[in-house]
């Protein structure tokens, strides 16, 4: 029996790159998916047991199909697929950026949900008694706790988590498995400091940094299908549960400049 396969977008730097190290040392046989960073991506490969870099233009959802079919034609064992490349640009509840909403839907929604119509119509997954496929959505606490910012991106894992249950429904098979997996604040995104980054992701529950480890582990456990399908999972210390009137990205500037100007 052929080892499991795994496709993880946007696998070539950050969380994604995480989430293949913790696939390739558990065993899996890892499909790197780029879009610009060939040299990480094939670096990365080299480091795994067992993987290979691939490439794809995400704002090109044919031709991400396309891949997705021409890889059920040659691999055996297709476990799972993660969808966890996105864009993440700025703009806000007072005006839409045409392109940046553009691009946003397309990347982060449009093709990973075509890639995972065609993933579950095409893939093969011969696991023995673990069978069936897995499909995971990397979405965001901002689906429970959302703000006025990165208001297209925020539109767009919205509309990303409202495929998981269609897809489980209606195109899984009944020992598939479509889930989410939804991350607080982990990297440093967009234009922070590192001093903006250690303030603004203790901004949760728990008051602790949700670590990149503890979404590999659960990617992990998802590709296991231990839960029902559907479900989304929350791993960012509880910031979901908050309400949160910004991003923490600006939470913690105005903390900064709010306990400079009382120094002053």
């Amino acid at each position: 029996m052929a080892i499991p396969t795994v496709l993880i977008t946007g696998a070539a730097k950050r969380i994604g790159a995480e989430i293949a190290r913790a696939f390739g040392t558990n065993g899996w046989h890892v499909i790197i998916h780029y879009g610009r960073s060939a040299e990480e991506a094939e670096a990365l490969a080299a480091e795994l047991p067992s993987a290979e870099a691939i490439h794809c233009d995400l704002a090109d959802t044919d031709g991400a199909v396309a891949l997705v079919k021409s890889l059920a034609g040659r691999i055996d064992n297709w476990r799972a697929l993660v969808n966890s490349a996105s864009i993440f640009r700025y703009d806000d509840a007072t005006d839409i950026d045409r392109a940046t909403y553009n691009r946003s839907m397309i990347i982060n929604a449009k093709t990973p949900a075509r890639m995972a119509q065609a993933y579950l119509a095409h893939a093969r997954a011969d696991g023995g008694q673990k069978k069936g496929r897995r499909v995971i959505h990397v979405t965001d606490q901002k689906l429970e706790n959302s703000n006025p910012d990165f208001f297209s991106y925020t539109m767009s894992k919205h509309a990303l988590d409202a495929t998981i249950e269609m897809l489980a429904d209606g195109a899984a098979g009944p020992d598939d498995r479509v889930y989410g997996l939804a991350p607080g604040a982990i990297l440093a995104s967009h234009d922070q400091t590192a001093d903006e980054t250690d303030q603004s992701h203790v901004l949760n529950l728990l008051q602790r940094k949700t670590e990149a480890s503890e979404i590999s582990d659960a990617m992990l456990f998802l590709a296991e299908g231990h839960l029902a399908s559907g479900e989304t999972l929350f791993i960012d210390s509880g910031q979901h549960l908050l309400d949160q009137p910004r991003d923490v990205i600006y939470l913690a500037r105005n903390t900064e400049n709010h306990a400079q100007a009382q120094g002053a």
